[in-house]
């Protein structure tokens, strides 16, 4: 079976995930960039389907088999150690 998320949303510093397994992740938005700086509008167009998450208008993809392992926006780049 497939674990897919079944409903989306946001407060200020989290967002919420609904699976059909029944858990409830809470994801710090901190982990995302671009959900965290998108408006309130834009986090509310997700998309979902059956192994993941898309907001076409910030292009962000997540599929539920990182937040359920706990991987964070995997395209941000390492801070640079001086």
């Amino acid at each position: 079976m497939t674990i897919s998320a079944t409903a989306v949303r946001f407060d200020e510093n989290t967002m919420w995930v609904d699976l059909t397994d029944g858990r409830t992740l809470g994801v710090p938005l901190a982990w995302f960039p671009r959900l965290l700086n998108a408006s309130p509008a834009q986090r509310a167009k997700v998309e979902m389907s059956r192994t993941g998450l898309h907001w076409e208008e910030v292009d962000e993809d997540i599929s539920i088999a990182g937040l359920i392992a706990g991987r964070g926006d995997m395209t941000a780049q390492p801070e640079q150690v001086a």
